[in-house]
This record gives structure tokens, sequence and C-alpha cells, in this order.
């Protein structure tokens, strides 16, 4: 058994390793569900076979041990060494090879649990979603209210609230599901959303946006063009680069791609059953649904509720616009 843990683990390592530097697509849900499956398996042997046998033979020590010691009073002989509370004490100890895979069960089955039905943590990795998330943002993704899904599967089991415009959606890439992606709803299932010279409707009306003080982006060092813009019930910033030709090149056609219809000016889509139309705040930097389509209800990962750590700025904690 210690050799076959050991392999176990190595494996365990490899993975991440190879996915650490980029040698392999990682993927933290089906790694995590592989952790618990294997530390449960060990934690049910060491509950109902390896325990209760180390108990056993810490019995039968110490019953060998007191008939030593009363046959060797019988005789007359009086010292004997042995440290029984101590010998006991090894025989009861866990080997390495339990502690490291029963020990971590309970450990692993809770951030498995937590992760997958309630709160899941991810960091931003890029611009798209500037003013409001910037990059090394550390956000929570609440796993519940649009609905609990089935760990790596992703199968819906709950309905949950409906999603709303305006919120904002951690999904898996459609191109590439195997990444996570982040942008804001801006179109439901049945909406007709419009991008058109860099003006924004659902529906044949213009969203409301309000100019602002230009904005520096730190990780440019440029100056955009700042408006707050209202999406629903939400209230929220977004850029816009003055320099950027309002067109939207199609690079490649995209599941219903049918539905939109591109020009110089924009583009123009309707938004399929069951699909989403989302975009990055920093709309002129920002690879979304303009460029490669729609989000499926079954590629949502959560709704990105609160920023809760940026260690280059701590002030940035706080709900999600």
């Amino acid at each position: 058994m210690p050799f076959l843990t050991a392999l176990v683990l190595g494996g365990f390592v490899a993975y991440m390793a190879g996915w650490y530097f980029g040698a392999i697509e990682g993927n933290m849900a089906l790694l995590l569900f592989m952790a618990v499956c294997v530390t449960g398996v060990y934690w049910i042997a060491e509950k109902f076979w390896f325990q209760p046998h180390r108990r056993k033979a810490a019995a039968d020590f110490e019953i060998a041990q007191s008939q030593r010691e009363a046959s060797l009073a019988a005789k007359g002989v009086t010292g004997d060494n042995v440290n029984v509370a101590q010998t006991r004490e090894r025989l009861l100890a866990q080997p390495w090879w339990l502690d490291w895979t029963a020990g971590l069960f309970p450990v692993i089955l809770a951030v498995f649990l937590l992760r997958s039905f309630a709160y899941e943590p991810f960091k931003i990795p890029s611009g798209s979603m500037i003013p409001s998330l910037l990059i090394g943002d550390l956000i929570l993704v609440n796993k519940y209210e649009w609905g609990l899904r089935l760990p790596v599967l992703n199968k819906k089991i709950t309905q949950g609230e409906p999603v709303q415009r305006g919120e904002v959606m951690v999904f898996r890439y459609p191109p590439k599901p195997t990444v996570d992606y982040i942008k804001r709803v801006v179109g439901l299932p049945g909406d007709t959303v419009s991008y058109i010279d860099k003006k924004l409707m659902v529906n044949g009306k213009e969203i409301d946006h309000t100019p602002l003080p230009d904005y520096l982006d730190q990780s440019t060092m440029q100056y955009y063009q700042q408006f707050q813009e209202q999406l629903g019930t939400h209230t929220h910033r977004i850029l816009i680069d003055a320099n950027r030709p309002a067109g939207i090149p199609v690079l490649e056609n995209f599941p219903q791609s049918e539905s939109c219809r591109y020009s110089i000016e924009g583009v123009t889509c309707k938004v399929p059953a069951g699909h989403y139309f989302v975009m990055g705040d920093n709309r002129d930097n920002s690879a979304d649904s303009r460029f490669w389509g729609f989000v499926p209800d079954d590629h949502i990962v959560g709704k990105a509720v609160a920023v809760w750590l940026n260690l280059g700025d701590l002030k940035r904690i706080g709900r999600i616009e």
C-alpha cells in the first residue's frame, strides 16, 4: 500500500506540475472530484479496516505484555524495560500514506462541496472587464443563485433565479470550454442586441450611458473615454477607445452565427433560446459575443458577486457593480 499510495500521490503532483507549467490544460473541478474519490476510498478503508486492525494489534500487545509481566513476577523477576504506553501509541499511529490520504479527506470534501455548490474563487487574468474588474482581482463566484449544477458535468439540478441583464457571468469559453471567461450579460434569450457605432441597443432601445471623466488604464498607461451605463437594474462603468474602429471583424463562423449581421458600423444579433450575449466593460479591448458568439446555458459557471482580495489595492475589496 505505501508504494501504491506513493504512485497515486505522484500522479496528482505530476498533473498539477504539468498544469502549472502549461504542459497540460488543467481542470480543477475534475482534479478535486478525483481527489475526493481517492481520499474517500482510503478514509473508508481506514475507518473499517486499517484502524480496527491497529487497535487490535495494540490490544493484543497489552494483553501479551500483561501476561509477560505476570509470568516474570511469578518467577521473581522485576524491571521489565518495555514502555507500554509508547509502544501502544506507535501501534495506533496512522502511517504516512494514510495520513496523506484518509487524513485529508474531510478537508478536501469540504473544499469540493463549498467550491461546487456555494462559492468558487477566481482570479481576473486580463483587462477586458476594466474598470469594473482589474487584472489581479480575486473574485468570488456564486454557484447557486442561478441554479445548482453538478460538478464536472455542469448539469443543472435546480432552477434558481433567472439571469438578469447587467449581471457579471463566469462561463466556459464556447470555442474552448476548458477555459473560463468572465463578461457582463447584455442580451437574454430572445433579445435583439445591436452594437452600432459603439452604441449599445437592446430590443431597439438604446442603453442609457452618461459621460464620466476619462479613465487612466494603469495596465496600458492610456486614457479611455469612460461612461456610466445602466443595464436593467445594474449600473456600471464602461470604457471606449475612440481610436478603435466601430466595425467588428468576424474571425470565424460560430454556432448559430446566422443569427448575427455584421457591417462596418458594428453587429446586430438575435439571441437564440437557451443562450446569452455577453460583453466586456472594456468595450474595445474585449473578445466577447461580438466575435465568437453566444454563451449556452450549460456553459454557465456562476455569478461574479464580489472582489475578496487584490494584493496591489486592498480598497478593491467589495461587491461587484
